[in-house]
């Protein structure tokens, strides 16, 4: 056991035991020298039967490659015939006995020693699971240790089968963070059950700082080697977490968690069609089955479609709460606006009935009954359905998290996004376009909206009234430069990390000058 000490803590490092080590390290050894001697042994085959068919072209290649190699060579007598297969056969076993050589993980370029192995399994919906992602990479930077690939949830409401390679790049994912944290596809199989290891399952607390981290997980490392996070949403505080492990947070979001290049080049076609025909607003209309139900808003439902939902409610044990009155929920502005409302919204907020609207959601409950009025106060209402030919989204159905990635890809290029609701996709948009140059996001004031919409509608407030009520309402709620709003003791109530980023949007103390209230109209 080595013991070190980091910032005045002592961590220890237990290391598997030499033996194991050393007969792992032979058997790749041994499989990689009979790997060599049987394609040593095929190429020479190779090699001959080209040269009695083909003399003159193998004599090229041998030619350039020696070129390539820009090997000084010795002058010789004239070569026998078989001297250009000879260099064929050198320059391969060269290669594959450097290989023999190589150290078994080139993945890692960071100078720490590990102190054992995180596996995470995320659940939620995508951006849940993407914000969680940033931060289990930085509680294993923080903890040194190595990170297996995270696993995607599979066993939620959305029943999404996709891994993590089906969603991002995960080659990307490695390389891009090759210099903070080891990353690999998968643990070793000395720490498999089917080699009788049973590792230490457990979630981590909710909300946590780098002190329960270090005090509380470590020595669980220690002892275990492995640790299996099943729960990792909001595991990590949003404050009070040193600036280096917050600018890793934003690496990872920003940088490291890239689509796949097919979900890339759909989500930008999207973004491309849409922009040939003028700017667009990306509208986040969170009115689907799982957010209704699980939410308890029926605010503009039918007694069926009241029922439905709370059927739905029940049928998933693991959501606590059961018994909801909506209309409670909405005046305290916990409900996602209607598609009605969504309409009366926009149009106070002073958009025309030419714009260009793309929802960034899935199947709307009620589905073209209640996208009525919108549609008729906004005609160019999109989606990615209508603007993509069937067979383009096929490979993606009935895979919602890659469906979500192609709105995240729309929603966060677009000239304005509007968020009904302030799920994990409208956090996670909102911190992206902050971090793109403060990109307009009108963030809904939905207390203070349902007044209105209901003082409007009772005939109250007239038009007028209401819409410059709206507009004043929402005069700083642009996405505009600020700082995050810190509640002690409530993190839920607080401003969430992600939605607002300050420590990678800024270098001190240059924070001042542009979070300042002075500065809260500068949007792009």
């Amino acid at each position: 056991m080595e013991v070190r000490s980091e910032g005045g803590l002592q961590v220890r490092c237990d290391k598997i035991p030499a033996p194991v080590i050393g007969r792992t390290r032979l058997q790749v050894w041994f499989i990689r020298v009979c790997s060599s001697l049987f394609l040593w042994t095929c190429l020479v085959q190779l090699v001959a039967v080209g040269e009695l068919w083909h003399p003159r072209l193998v004599s090229n290649i041998t030619h350039r490659i020696s070129e390539i190699t820009q090997l000084p060579l010795p002058a010789v007598p004239s070569p026998p015939p078989l001297l250009p297969a000879m260099q064929i056969i050198l320059l391969v076993s060269l290669v594959l006995s450097m290989n023999i050589c190589m150290p078994n993980d080139l993945s890692f370029a960071g100078n720490y020693t590990s102190n054992g192995f995180l596996r995470v399994s995320c659940n939620g919906g995508l951006n849940q699971m993407r914000a969680a992602i940033c931060d289990m990479v930085t509680v294993a930077r923080l903890l040194n240790l190595t990170l297996v690939v995270p696993e995607l949830d599979k066993t939620s409401f959305w029943a999404d089968p996709s891994n993590f390679e089906d969603i991002f790049d995960v080659r990307h994912f490695i390389d891009s963070l090759r210099d903070e944290v080891r990353i690999v596809r998968r643990l070793p199989k000395m720490f498999s059950r089917k080699y009788g290891y049973k590792p230490l399952q457990m979630p981590p607390i909710s909300w946590s700082n780098e002190k329960y981290y270090l005090e509380q997980i470590l020595p669980l490392i220690s002892k275990h080697k492995v640790v299996h996070f099943n729960r990792t949403d909001a595991r990590l505080a949003n404050n009070l977490i040193p600036p280096d492990l917050q600018k890793l947070r934003c690496r990872v979001n920003f940088q490291a968690l890239k689509f796949t290049p097919e979900i890339e080049a759909l989500g930008y076609k999207l973004v491309r069609i849409l922009q040939e025909k003028g700017p667009y607003v990306a509208l986040h209309l969170r009115y689907e089955m799982d957010m209704l139900a699980f939410s308890g808003c029926t605010h503009g439902c039918t007694e069926e479609e009241a029922d439905e939902l709370k059927r739905l409610r029940y049928a998933y044990p693991w959501w606590r709460e059961k018994e909801i009155v909506s209309e409670e929920k909405r005046s305290q502005g916990l409900c996602p606006l209607t598609p009605e409302e969504s309409a009366l919204i926009l149009q106070a907020l002073g958009f025309s009935t030419d714009t260009q609207i793309y929802i960034a959601a899935g199947d709307i409950y009620g589905s073209e009954r209640r996208l009525g009025r919108l549609r008729a106060a906004f005609p160019q209402i999109v989606k990615k359905e209508t603007l993509l030919a069937p067979e383009e989204l096929r490979q993606f159905q009935n895979h919602s998290s890659q469906m979500a990635a192609l709105d995240f890809i729309v929603a966060v290029a677009s000239n304005t996004f509007v968020p009904t609701y302030d799920g994990n996709m409208a956090k996670l948009v909102e911190g992206h376009r902050r971090y793109l140059g403060f990109k307009k996001s009108i963030l809904l004031d939905r207390k203070r909206l349902v007044e209105l919409l209901d003082l409007h509608l009772n005939g109250t407030r007239s038009w007028n009234e209401f819409s410059d009520a709206v507009r004043s309402i929402h005069e700083k709620r642009m996405g505009q430069p600020t700082r995050r709003r810190v509640i002690a003791d409530r993190p839920k109530e607080e401003d969430y990390f992600y939605a607002n980023p300050q420590e990678c949007l800024c270098e001190e103390p240059n924070c001042d000058d542009l979070l300042s209230p002075g500065n809260s109209s500068k949007t792009g």
